[in-house]
């Protein structure tokens, strides 16, 4: 069955992704975006009759309200995302990750239908050796998991809808993100040889960005028997620290030299391993694991410099 889908913050870094894959499934995707980094991650859409593009606000609700009109699946991902940013700008991810979604779901009928990303960082600091299941007690640390929380209980209570708690994503795309753990990690190992971890017995999960995007039209297509629930969406084998991540990294980047602070702090303060098995009962499984996630980070960093204020 093919769908109506708007996907607000459609080009950015899973956006990006997302969306040709639901235009190669036959859907027509509108999308909202502020372009608020310049992207033109959509470019290669535009010869497709089933793509259109609204440049816009997520936060303007008559916009909204217009746009929800000619849809029956809407995919938020419009967000100011990250502890950090949503720290440097709590005035902007209130109005963005809390406000603006909430009024969404506020204008949706009853039958629209909602696939919405959440980050499983609400789940904060877990206990040791215990898995965190979709049961397990939300603890958000950050600003940016506190609002992803408060927007999960009201999209759950409204019903017809899915929820995906994403693990730490990496990958390349055409909106990049060089902020991502596994993606700076790999970025640093590349261009630096070396690393300095904090904190780097903290663990976490992680997931492709590709698998995330298939995610999406999994549900789409299992969406009955998946509704009104929760999921993580992560690598069952991949519930690392820091510093296993850095072993990982270092198989494809031997001259890697890893150094541990003694003082110092992430910011990030997150601290557990996820059981994904709900998801994967579905049927569900993950197409790209770690290790082709560095390879292909390697690849597209000989396409990416950081270096506007270097001479290198």
């Amino acid at each position: 069955m093919n769908h109506s889908i708007l996907v607000t913050g459609g080009a950015g870094y899973l956006g990006s992704i997302l969306v040709p894959e639901l235009l190669a499934a036959g859907h027509r995707v509108t999308v909202l975006d502020n372009f608020l980094f310049r992207q033109n991650s959509l470019a290669h859409c535009c010869a497709d009759p089933n793509f259109e593009l609204v440049r816009g606000d997520c936060r303007d609700e008559s916009l909204i309200g217009r746009l929800l009109e000619d849809a029956d699946v809407v995919i938020p991902l419009a967000a100011l995302v990250g502890a950090p940013l949503c720290k440097l700008d709590p005035v902007g991810a209130t109005s963005t990750n809390l406000d603006a979604q909430l009024m969404l779901l506020r204008r949706l009928s009853p039958d629209q239908r909602v696939l919405m990303p959440i980050t499983n960082s609400g789940y904060g600091i877990g206990e040791k050796d215990r898995f965190c299941t979709e049961e397990t007690p939300l603890r958000p640390v950050s600003l940016y998991g506190i609002h992803k929380v408060e927007v999960e209980k009201a999209l759950l209570d409204r019903g017809n809808a899915i929820s995906f708690r994403l693990a730490t994503v990496f990958g390349m795309s055409p909106r990049m993100r060089l902020d991502l753990l596994v993606n700076d990690f790999v970025y640093r190992a590349c261009t630096d040889r070396s690393i300095v971890l904090f904190e780097s017995g903290f663990k976490r999960n992680y997931i492709h960005i590709r698998d995330v995007a298939m995610t999406f039209l999994f549900g789409l297509e299992n969406f009955d028997r998946m509704k009104d629930q929760p999921y993580n969406v992560g690598l069952s084998d991949a519930n690392l620290s820091k510093r296993e991540l850095c072993t990982v990294i270092a198989r494809h980047v031997p001259e890697l030299v890893v150094f541990e602070a003694p003082i110092g702090e992430d910011p990030d303060k997150r601290d557990y391993i996820v059981s994904n098995e709900k998801l994967e009962r579905t049927g569900w499984r993950p197409r790209h694991d770690l290790d082709r996630g560095i390879v292909e980070l390697l690849k597209g960093y000989r396409m990416i410099r950081n270096s506007v204020y270097g001479n290198v």
